[in-house]
């Protein structure tokens, strides 16, 4: 398949962290819609959709060194790029 066939899908592993590894802010300007377990989600602070995982903030707490407190949530997730509208290709997990 060549790159123009190619569906254009986000990363199957992301993080709105900086000091994460799988930060992108690239991507991340672009916008990533979530659905996880079937609903969209608008809170989400990391996913692997090949795991079938998401991490949330667990409400305003923080550890000791400032980064919010999240919980691993498992369960399937579906990813796809905001600014492609309705239509868009969604990744999910196979």
């Amino acid at each position: 398949m060549s790159d123009s066939n190619k569906p254009d899908l986000p990363p199957t592993r992301l993080s709105v962290n900086p000091r994460s590894e799988h930060f992108d802010v690239e991507v991340l300007k672009r916008g990533v819609g979530i659905r996880f377990k079937g609903r969209q989600r608008t809170d989400i602070e990391e996913y692997s959709i090949d795991e079938g995982w998401v991490r949330v903030q667990a409400g305003k707490t923080v550890d000791r060194k400032g980064n919010p407190l999240t919980l691993k949530l498992t369960g399937p997730v579906e990813a796809w790029f905001e600014d492609l509208g309705e239509d868009a290709p969604v990744a999910r997990a196979d």
